[in-house]
């Protein structure tokens, strides 16, 4: 079974920046989108940045600019550079790798933005 792990959060002060890892325990065949989702406390997950196989990205609008998605050499791993950081990005970080036959999920990864 293949696992996604996450790696990259943690405390970050406002207009800070992190980058997130999502990296694939295996191979992972005919990918079709990459994508970071978030929920923060009380709140459902939203969608904040996919990348297709294409090579085309999707952001929230709440992104604003801020953050971007990229796939790693390894094409197993996808990240998320986050810039600027706001209070109201805390929330934890999920990231999503859809094939042709199965989503995979990540445990998720703590990002909390306060002084």
């Amino acid at each position: 079974q293949v696992q996604l792990v996450e790696s990259g959060g943690g405390l970050v002060q406002p207009g800070g920046s992190l980058r997130l890892s999502c990296a694939a325990s295996a191979y992972i065949f005919s990918i079709n989108t990459m994508v970071w989702y978030r929920q923060a406390p009380g709140k459902q997950r939203e969608l904040v940045a996919s990348l297709l196989s294409s090579g085309s990205t999707n952001y929230a609008d709440f992104v604003e600019g801020r953050f971007t998605i990229s796939r790693g050499n390894a094409k197993n791993t996808v990240y998320l550079q986050m810039n600027s950081l706001k209070p109201e990005d805390t929330a934890v970080y999920y990231c999503n790798i859809v094939s042709m036959w199965s989503p995979y999920w990540g445990q998720g990864t703590q990002v909390t933005v306060s002084s």
